[in-house]
């Protein structure tokens, strides 16, 4: 089934901040900021269990408990398995994301992505959601940000059993969709490629932003759509530095990136566009694109999204950014 048939909405919710993403944030807060996501009308929610290991399921799963469940949809994600044994999370490898979620839960997260594996692995996702069932399954991280140069291994593990695990669950109709959910293109092409299994789209996290869209645009997008695939952005805001925010691709933003959002925001300003607005239509733009999961930790953050995705932005705002050069000469500008 195509993504834009199962995602409910343009907008949804990326979970990963209620995992305690970079701070640890207080329960009420967490559980208030998705209740102000319902309250605006989102019905997509995107979650994994290496989110805080289980945190952010387990606040979902809280704060969804009472809500219809045909009215929404949940996407999480396999390959990790969250163990009841406590670690010690300083020494947590966890590739280039080690300082994300250090105010976590301490359960021990294993990296496995065999057939059985992943059967334990949505079946705990779905004790801590709270729900019989999921939409959406992303075979998570499968690339060079977490697994260096054993990534491909790591990748041929996955095609041996999660892969198949997952095209059989949604053949029996236990699951809607499955794919990759990753922030690199590599793996997508790379499964593209295969003749089996049969993904129904991805959830390509960083690489289709207005400030890092290059390689997606060349690469992946044009396949995707060909395809009659779907993509679900996540990150649309790079990590917050398209915002405002230190970080690019979750580390201190470099002076290049800096200057490019510097270079972006002056133009905005002109036109009086919000950089949130700028960056979420960019990427709604391409036809490929079924949603865009900005994550929010905070109730106001929500509706600043809505507005965002609402307000009019002027053609001549896109003409000049591709005129200064800031967005590729073949993305699809928003009209």
């Amino acid at each position: 089934m195509a993504l834009k048939d199962i995602l409910p909405g343009k907008l949804g919710f990326g979970a990963a901040p209620l995992g305690n993403m970079f701070r640890d944030i207080p329960e009420q807060e967490a559980l208030a900021t998705v209740e102000a996501a319902w309250n605006d009308g989102i019905r997509y929610f995107d979650n994994a269990p290496f989110y805080g290991a289980g945190l952010a399921e387990l606040r979902m799963g809280e704060a969804l408990v009472g809500k219809p469940r045909d009215q929404y949809a949940i996407s999480t994600k396999v390959g990790r398995v969250i163990l009841d044994e406590i670690e010690d999370v300083s020494t947590r490898d966890l590739g280039e994301k080690g300082e994300v979620f250090k105010y976590g839960r301490p359960n021990k997260i294993v990296n496995d992505y065999s057939e059985d594996a992943t059967l334990r692995s949505i079946e705990d996702s779905l004790k801590r959601l709270k729900t019989d069932h999921i939409e959406i399954a992303w075979v998570h991280d499968v690339a060079q940000d977490f697994y260096g140069d054993e990534w491909l291994a790591i990748f041929e593990s996955a095609r041996k059993g999660a892969f198949k695990a997952l095209d059989r669950l949604r053949d029996e109709g236990v699951i809607k969709a499955w794919g990759l959910g990753v922030n690199r293109v590599e793996p997508i092409e790379l499964l593209l490629a295969l003749q089996e299994p049969r993904p129904d789209g991805f959830l390509l996290a960083g690489r289709y932003t207005l400030l890092d869209h290059e390689r997606a645009l060349q690469r992946v997008m044009p396949m995707v759509a060909e395809r009659g695939l779907g993509i679900v952005v996540g990150g649309p805001y790079s990590s917050g530095a398209l915002v405002g925010g230190p970080n690019f691709e979750y580390a201190p933003a470099t002076p290049a990136i800096l200057d490019k959002v510097a270079r972006i925001k002056s133009i905005a300003d002109r036109y009086g566009i919000s950089m949130k607005a700028a960056g979420l239509q960019f990427s709604l733009a391409n036809p490929a694109v079924a949603a865009v999961i900005p994550g929010a930790s905070k109730p106001n953050r929500i509706a600043e999204d809505r507005a965002a995705l609402d307000e009019v932005v002027p053609g001549d705002f896109w003409r000049e950014l591709r005129k200064a050069d800031l967005v590729n000469a073949e993305a699809p500008l928003p009209v």
